[in-house]
């Protein structure tokens, strides 16, 4: 999502989020309706006429929200119909945005629920710690990405390894990630929900991988000199990694710091070879 009008519409949509989630006491409740707002958008990707009419920016804004109102009145809730009603009456930079800004503004629902109930940082440990599963296991992921499966499947494969281990803010926001044909690989959608969950609290995460488990105060006196690096507030995630077998890989956005004595063995090798 580029382009500038996109840019402003998912703003301009994030905004007007909070109001409407606020509605909500439970946590039940905002997963019921982030999951209206994900049908929604599956249902524009399956429907290309549709898809156009609502995002025609020739078409009035009022009439674009009529259809969707005519559309889906009765089959979600009124608050999920009101942010879909003020999601196609903005200007996007082409369809398939309409249809990605509702995929993130529901992601955003369930962060928030997590914000609310004062475990987004466990939702973010949890999201890290499976995108290193998926890092040391290639197969998984290829199997959790294939187009060609069925995606209750695929689904069915990412509850046996985290059901019983993760949130269900957590469960849900990575059985998308799974499911949903707009996102191009586990992996990556993973990487976009940390940075957003992020972002809610003005703030970067740096992917820490050491060889052996950092004790609580080198964790917090790292944080505090990527801070300082940055210029803005760091947090850290860690993972522990063996092959490392020293020193810190460090990842903050698609900045990577390989300060590992792997790395430098790897160079040393290399430097002695030529």
């Amino acid at each position: 999502m580029t382009q500038p009008a996109s840019r402003e519409a998912l703003a301009a949509l994030r905004e007007r989020l909070d109001a409407v989630t606020g509605r909500f006491s439970t946590v039940d409740g905002r997963t019921a309706f982030a999951n209206e707002l994900y049908a929604v958008s599956e249902l524009l990707d399956g429907q290309p006429r549709l898809r156009r009419s609502v995002a025609d920016p020739t078409t009035p804004p009022d009439a674009r929200a009529g259809i969707a109102e005519r559309l889906l009145t009765g089959k979600i809730g009124a608050s999920a119909l009101q942010v879909v009603k003020e999601a196609v009456s903005l200007r996007w930079s082409s369809p398939w945005d309409l249809v990605d800004g509702l995929e993130q503004i529901a992601d955003d629902a369930l962060l928030s629920a997590a914000e609310e109930a004062g475990s987004l940082d466990d939702v973010e440990d949890e999201l890290f710690r499976f995108e290193r599963v998926l890092e040391s296991d290639s197969r998984l992921t290829t199997l959790l990405d294939d187009p060609s499966e069925p995606a209750a499947r695929r689904i069915g494969l990412l509850d046996s390894l985290v059901s019983a281990k993760v949130s269900p803010i957590t469960a849900e926001l990575l059985r998308h990630a799974v499911s949903s044909k707009r996102r191009y690989g586990v992996e990556r959608s993973i990487d976009a929900l940390l940075d957003r969950a992020a972002a809610r609290r003005n703030r970067s995460i740096a992917r820490v991988v050491s060889a052996i488990e950092l004790t609580a105060q080198q964790q917090s006196s790292l944080a505090a000199k990527l801070s300082d690096i940055y210029g803005r507030s760091v947090s850290v995630r860690t993972a522990i990694d063996p092959t490392v077998q020293g020193g810190l890989v460090i990842r903050v956005g698609d900045e990577l710091i390989d300060g590992s004595v792997a790395s430098q063995l790897a160079a040393a090798r290399a430097a002695l070879a030529n």
